[in-house]
């Protein structure tokens, strides 16, 4: 059976993505918090699988596979630069595996380099290309249907991502972290995203930082500003004016909740459902969840867009509740 690419899945109506393999493998006792570097893939490769078969039942499209921060500079932090290339195929694999229990897509994953200066554009596309051809090139080998680059915040490496996925033959999903107004390099994120959309991306848009909220006003920009497919990946997090961004959070009392401390910010699956429904209505094509989101986030999201999923079948019925149990009264 020939396999419905990306390109044609996003012609047919929105895709359905799934990420927060960091955060959640976090919680679970297999990544570091701090250098979240996906040394799990090597570790405990059986956790990723799981997590992966998660998100699939819960109606994921896409098995991403866990490469993020397993790039050069990241893996070198880590004392594990040795094992990079063992890291980014088995990634890929797993991924795989994970997909055709489903009929999902598998994607290449690359993150930001924390290597680009935008001050010397030259010097850091010798530095960052070389890094982002590896994983892209290990990724395709392996049989990646499409790359996401994602988390970046500087237009110039982000065209580097998009380029080296280009000349790799591979479709391409480019989105930005919108943490200020614009990206480092003095873009609007819709102006960003036109630039990408310029240069052959075939989806553009939006991940991490910032809750649906917070992200809202920024993808409608983005979505009249161009007329390839748009994505938005916000965190799963409740974000406000005065705390825009999740590394902005705060508990009154406590200090900064990020990255460890953010339980009591988090979405429900019913805010969750509602960020689904709001992003396809306004012309979002490629939905999902960044960091911190988990499979029963993803379920109520795809029950929310209409679709029955494996674990629907054990999606909860409130009339069928425990004897004795409690109700509330709002006051």
């Amino acid at each position: 059976m020939n396999k419905v690419g990306i390109r044609e899945r996003l012609k047919q109506g929105v895709v359905l993505g799934a990420e927060g393999y960091l955060f959640e493998l976090e919680r679970r006792g297999y990544v570091k918090a701090g250098p979240y570097v996906p040394e799990v893939v090597l570790d405990h490769p059986e956790a990723v699988k799981e997590l992966h078969r998660e998100f699939l039942r819960a109606g994921a499209e896409v098995m991403v596979a866990f490469t993020y921060y397993a790039h050069r500079s990241k893996m070198k932090r880590v004392g594990r630069e040795i094992d990079i290339e063992e890291l980014n195929r088995s990634a890929v694999r797993i991924a795989a595996e994970a997909a055709r229990e489903g009929n999902a897509l598998v994607a290449g994953n690359l993150s930001e380099s924390w290597m680009y200066d935008s001050r010397d554009p030259d010097q850091s596309d010798a530095i960052v290309r070389p890094m982002f051809e590896e994983q892209v090139r290990w990724a395709k080998e392996e049989g990646a249907d499409f790359i996401i680059a994602e988390t970046l915040d500087y237009v110039g490496e982000a065209l580097i991502a998009l380029d080296v996925i280009k000349q790799a033959g591979l479709p391409s999903c480019v989105t930005y972290t919108p943490l200020l107004d614009r990206s480092r390099d003095g873009h609007p994120w819709d102006e960003a995203c036109k630039i990408l959309e310029d240069n052959g991306a075939d989806i553009v848009g939006l991940n991490c930082g910032r809750g649906p909220r917070t992200m809202y006003a920024f993808l409608k920009k983005i979505r009249k500003a161009v007329a390839c497919h748009v994505a938005a990946q916000p965190v799963p997090y409740r974000t406000t004016g005065k705390q825009p961004y999740f590394q902005k959070l705060a508990v009154p009392g406590k200090g900064c909740a990020f990255p460890v401390a953010l339980d009591p910010f988090l979405l429900t699956r019913f805010d969750a459902a509602e960020f689904a429904i709001t992003a396809r209505n306004m012309g979002v094509n490629y939905i999902g969840l960044c960091c911190g989101g988990a499979p029963h986030h993803i379920r109520s999201m795809a029950e929310a867009l209409g679709r029955t999923v494996p674990a629907s079948r054990y999606s909860p019925d409130p009339s069928v509740l425990p004897a004795g149990g409690a109700t509330c009264d709002a006051d």
